[in-house]
């Protein structure tokens, strides 16, 4: 399986596309389609039937659902920079692989 270098619940940037430039958090990844699920981008509208059952009522209209995008199109942002960036990945002290920021050096997984 592909490793897209980009995990659910870091911060990105679209650098390409209609959303350009736009920052979202990381809903979902796919990596065999090489995609993320990004929220607040790629927004598109369902139509939705309501739905009625003992434990859950489902919303019903048009509703915007994020969908996904190209791994190709998002670069991740760094939290200690605060700009988008590339990754290398490193190994801690401790034999841990992690993921580390290419213009700060600083570790993104903590």
């Amino acid at each position: 399986m592909p490793s897209l270098g980009i995990k659910t619940g870091d911060t990105v940037v679209v650098i390409s596309g209609i959303d350009k430039g736009k920052r979202g958090r990381v809903i979902k990844t796919m990596p065999r389609e090489g995609k993320v699920v990004v929220e607040g981008v790629n927004l598109r509208w369902k139509h939705q039937r309501f739905q009625r059952s003992r434990t859950l009522q489902v919303q019903s209209g048009r509703i915007q659902v994020p969908m996904p995008i190209p791994r190709c199109k998002v670069m991740l942002i760094c939290p200690h920079c605060d700009r988008p960036i590339r990754i290398k990945k490193t190994f801690t002290v401790d034999g841990r692989k992690v993921r580390a920021c290419k213009k700060c050096g600083e570790l993104i997984d903590e």
